[in-house]
């Protein structure tokens, strides 16, 4: 199982920011980044959304950053860890603009770009930006299949209903070859046959741990599934959060105080097929009690487990 890092205050969901996360500063969210690198972490993730309505402000928060453009700030602090997205909303950007500054991302970090595909749930900042709501799935799987056209075609061409280019050159191509890291994030059916068919990986949102190996069934039976590396994140700390960022009271959303029980519930994830897991600190005093979470579950859980 390899570990990953949510960067702290990258967002101000209610049901899993703590309130020390506020006073973070660029510097200390880049910190925690080459910490997660030193200490031999897989990945560092952060979300994305553009406007929050007023009347979801409470329970959404309203700081957040433009995916891709914090992903370069987090790579050029760091050398060599994964830099993510969890989500980037495909369809409220450019499919063409996004190519280019995934691409950007990729070539200027040597590879290291990876993005989780979201299509959004919150109607208000789709009408908001002009985006149709009720299209965006549709927008979701043409602006993937043009971005792919874009980063690992000589010669791209397009023809789609949102999309199209021809004629046209395009660089620099990606450096992880054929085309950076991209999951699929959410729990819809939707979801599940675009990872079939484009993705590298899912990371499910509303899902219970019990239903993720029925939902690997139906993903791979899927148009466009194959043999591919193929990886399942998934991390307790998403059950504390429902439809619309709800707070949930789930006891099952730590993993844990004692090493041996975070070791015990990153087992049973394993044994479901989850790959790849974030594990969500209990409620800390300071940043420096987060940063010495990140160091025990290096020294005490990783090794035994990852």
């Amino acid at each position: 199982m390899r570990f990953t890092v949510y960067l702290p205050n990258t967002m101000h969901v209610s049901a899993v920011t703590q309130p020390w996360e506020h006073a973070l500063t660029g510097t200390d969210i880049a910190q925690v980044a080459r910490t997660a690198e030193k200490l031999g972490y897989s990945q560092v993730f952060l979300p994305e959304h553009f406007l929050t309505p007023t009347a979801h402000v409470e329970l959404s928060g309203d700081h957040y950053f433009d995916a891709t453009t914090a992903q370069a700030f987090i790579a050029g602090a760091t050398s060599t860890i994964s830099v993510g997205s969890m989500v980037t909303i495909l369809p409220l950007h450019n499919p063409v603009i996004a190519a280019k500054s995934i691409s950007t991302l990729d070539w200027l970090s040597g590879g290291r770009a990876q993005v989780t595909v979201g299509v959004g749930w919150l109607k208000d900042e789709f009408d908001m930006i002009g985006v149709p709501f009720n299209k965006r799935g549709r927008i979701t799987d043409e602006c993937l299949a043009a971005m792919y056209e874009l980063w690992t075609s000589d010669n791209p061409s397009f023809d789609g209903e949102f999309v199209k280019f021809d004629n046209v050159a395009f660089g620099p191509k990606p450096i992880r070859k054929p085309r950076p890291v991209i999951w699929m994030g959410g729990d819809a059916d939707a979801v599940l046959r675009r990872a079939a068919r484009f993705g590298d990986g899912w990371a499910p949102w509303l899902t219970k741990p019990a239903e993720l190996p029925a939902k690997m069934d139906y993903l791979r039976s899927q148009p466009g599934f194959d043999d591919r590396p193929f990886s399942l994140f998934y991390s307790l700390a998403v059950l504390s959060i429902g439809q619309e960022h709800a707070i949930v009271d789930d006891a099952g959303a730590q993993y844990g105080q004692s090493a041996q029980q975070v070791i015990d519930n990153c087992g049973m994830l394993a044994d479901l097929g989850v790959t790849d897991t974030w594990v969500n600190p209990p409620p800390l005093s300071d940043f420096s009690a987060y940063l010495d979470h990140m160091h025990w579950v290096a020294e005490e859980i990783i090794p035994k487990v990852g």
